[in-house]
């Protein structure tokens, strides 16, 4: 919202702000799908998400979308609203299980979102894909998870929103798989789980 009313955007694109994120959304859910394997750079994923989201709406301006690119990795990793019951949900599961971040997000932002929403003591290991060069959904990135934290796969669960990359990622290195998401999967693999909201995962555990 930020940087849509910083640069006028509504005025430009002759849209509300609703309207724009969900076209951007849409756009950036399919360009972290493209690096996740290989067919997209991160600096063309870093502005290319809002210049497509630009063109769509017929405003054609590259050098805003480069600004916006660097602004947004400056403000973004210090917004830490949380999914409801989060917090809740890791004190209720660090009770009981080793927790692990693999991340495909960028190594210069992560920490400081971890930091800032007071995520990161519940976390032992934070690995992210970029500092070991493959991303998710590829399975090396699964088995350097598991070896860092000397788990068998039996053991290994991924909880995630990308199912593409969290959850398919998962399942091909033979680890369960909890896709949270209101969009249905039917996954008949007997590895995946949906849930619809992160509070079910207490009663999972």
């Amino acid at each position: 919202m930020h940087l849509f009313l910083e640069h006028d955007i509504q005025q430009h694109c002759q849209i509300d702000f609703d309207s724009f994120i969900k076209v951007y959304e849409a756009i950036n859910h399919e360009m972290w799908h493209l690096y996740g394997l290989k067919q997209t750079t991160k600096e063309e994923l870093r502005y290319q998400r809002f210049y497509k989201a630009f063109l769509y709406f017929g405003y054609d301006n590259l050098n805003l979308s480069h600004i916006w690119a660097d602004d947004y990795l400056t403000i973004s990793p210090y917004k830490t609203h949380l999914i409801d019951g989060a917090i809740d949900v890791l004190m209720h599961l660090q009770e009981s299980y080793q927790l692990h971040i693999i991340t495909n997000g960028f190594k210069e932002v992560q920490h400081i979102k971890l930091d800032y929403s007071n995520l990161k003591p519940f976390f032992k290991h934070i690995i992210i894909s970029e500092e070991h060069g493959f991303n998710k959904p590829d399975i090396k990135i699964f088995d350097l998870a598991q070896s860092l934290t000397y788990a068998q796969q039996h053991e290994c669960v991924m909880i995630g929103d990308n199912y593409d990359a969290d959850i398919l990622g998962a399942l091909n290195a033979k680890w369960k798989a909890i896709y949270l998401s209101e969009n249905v999967k039917n996954n008949t693999d007997q590895n995946f789980i949906q849930i619809k909201r992160l509070i079910e995962l207490k009663e999972l555990f």
